[in-house]
């Protein structure tokens, strides 16, 4: 009970975030969603019109 127990090496890994993997991959998802986005509402205007 003196002896301070260690961590295991499992414990110690660093977990991925999952933002962190996201965020390599936002600046070519943000605009090809945004312009389908955009053909969408129009498609709808459109079809309304």
């Amino acid at each position: 009970m003196s002896t301070p127990q260690t961590q295991t090496d499992a414990s110690q890994k660093h977990t991925q975030d999952p933002l962190e993997a996201i965020m390599p991959m936002v600046p070519i998802v943000l605009p090809v969603v945004g312009g389908v986005l955009i053909f969408l509402l129009a498609f709808i205007a459109i079809s309304m019109a």
